[in-house]
């Protein structure tokens, strides 16, 4: 079924994740496989050709693969049976080179890292999108006041760019955990039928250097057919990216209540509307973001599962990454094309903002009065004072700071104008600017720049 990929799925990456696009990647491995033995001088060059012309996902019988898959345990059986076919009506001399020296773990674990690392650089893309959205978010809001909320409650005075800050620092992380994964995970397999390359003699380690160069994959030091720490790697890494996209999304949706109203999805014909209430502005994206990362978490634990695989190739859990993977990739895209068109269009309320630290009447700055207070008494004395003042400001629906002005504990230490000064929510704000701005020194030295226009 289609008719959700538009909710879910990424059109940059779903295409990767085709059964066309899936064989092809087999088909590059066996097709470059061919070249670097003809490089290194083990077959000829007119052989090499042929195999290659005849690795086009066009030229098989998809539907046929299909049904011959589960009799023979893996897709490459089938599919190297009908390549066989091709290349010997072709070019009979070639055909005992098809696949020559190795295994089908290889063209199926190589043919998923080429799918992996298309599907990278396409996440890749939207996470420069999300972090320069969050750059001039942050740039934009860092002075904008926002009340700070823990356990849900409202708790000190911050400001909307220290918020956005936060979620770009933990963006620029992502960032460098998927060059990471291009430069140390998604990797070359190719060991043969047990891993030692042993049908190719003393030749193994140089054909895969050559294979290594002809599909520009990083040369690992031994095949890693039993070892998938790898792929789980890359698992783990997309997990983490759609856990930081739930975290943002759900922080978004909550910004968004009615009661809130901090925040808004932006409004156009036919967004978030309900089939029955007129009025309602639905956060889809937040909904659409959630609804895909709250099902990476258990697909990652199948993967990490297999990491207990037997001996040196494994019966079913290798089995269990051929779905489970591409399906973490596809979700994790499907969120991270989302958060990319949501955020530069994101609707900012600030004066609702400014209007909701007011809700508690003062009582968000206790913290800062409790500090004052200290310099003259003890912090438990001081503490205690600004405790009793909150709950009878509590009780008798006034202004913390009007009840503090009348005691004479606190006007014995405060002089009226230092009380007011403590109630200005830009008064304590601590290092939010120091930290915003480390944060945007690190996104202007890791993200792509814009051409400047002069020429």
């Amino acid at each position: 079924m289609h008719l959700l990929d538009g909710f879910f799925r990424s059109p940059s990456v779903e295409p990767l994740f085709s059964d066309a696009a899936a064989v092809q990647a087999i088909l590059d491995f066996e097709a470059a496989l061919a070249r670097a033995q003809a490089r290194g001088g083990l077959i000829s060059g007119s052989a090499a050709a042929a195999i290659t012309s005849s690795c086009r996902a066009d030229l098989f019988d998809l539907p046929s693969l299909a049904q011959a898959m589960p009799a023979a345990g893996n897709l490459a059986i089938p599919l190297l049976k009908q390549l066989n076919a091709i290349v010997g009506r072709n070019s009979p001399d070639a055909l005992r080179y098809v696949h020559f020296g190795a295994t089908s773990q290889d063209a199926l674990d190589t043919g998923l890292v080429l799918q992996l690392r298309n599907a990278t650089r396409a996440i890749e893309n939207d996470l420069n999108a999300i972090a320069a959205a969050l750059v001039q978010l942050t740039e934009t809001h860092r002075r904008t006041l926002l009340v700070a909320r823990t356990w849900l409650q409202q708790a000190l005075p911050t400001t909307f760019g220290y918020v956005t800050a936060g979620w770009l620092d933990a963006f620029l992380q992502h960032r460098k955990r998927l060059e990471d994964q291009l430069e140390n995970s998604l990797v070359l397999q190719f060991g043969g039928a047990a891993g030692t390359l042993a049908a190719l003699g003393d030749r193994g380690t140089q054909i895969a250097k050559l294979l290594a160069e002809e599909l520009v994959l990083p040369l690992p030091r031994i095949p890693w057919h039993a070892q998938r720490e790898r792929i789980a790697e890359t698992a783990a890494t997309l997990g983490l990216l759609s856990g930081t996209m739930a975290k943002i999304s759900r922080d978004l949706s909550l910004y968004m209540q009615t009661e809130v109203g901090e925040l808004s999805e932006p409004p156009s014909t036919g967004r978030g509307g309900s089939s029955t209430m007129p009025h309602k502005q639905n956060p889809v994206a937040c909904a659409a973001i959630l609804a895909s990362a709250s099902r990476v978490p258990a697909l990652v634990s199948t993967v990490l599962s297999g990491l207990a695989g037997e001996y040196q190739r494994s019966l079913g859990a290798w089995q269990s990454e051929w779905e489970v993977v591409p399906e973490i990739v596809r979700l994790t895209a499907g969120g991270t094309n989302q958060l990319a068109a949501l955020l530069p269009r994101l609707t900012v309320h600030s004066e609702k903002m400014r209007t909701n630290l007011d809700l508690t009447h003062g009582l968000i700055y206790g913290e800062a009065v409790s500090l004052a207070l200290s310099e003259k008494l003890n912090r438990a004395s001081a503490h205690k004072l600004v405790e009793s003042a909150c709950r009878s400001a509590q009780f008798e629906k006034r202004h913390l700071r009007a009840v503090l002005s009348e005691d004479a504990d606190v006007t014995a230490i405060l002089k009226p104008e230092n009380i007011a000064s403590l109630f200005e929510p830009a008064n304590y704000l601590g290092s939010a600017g120091t930290f915003i701005e480390a944060v945007l020194a690190a996104a202007r030295e890791q993200l792509p720049q814009k051409p400047s226009g002069k020429g």
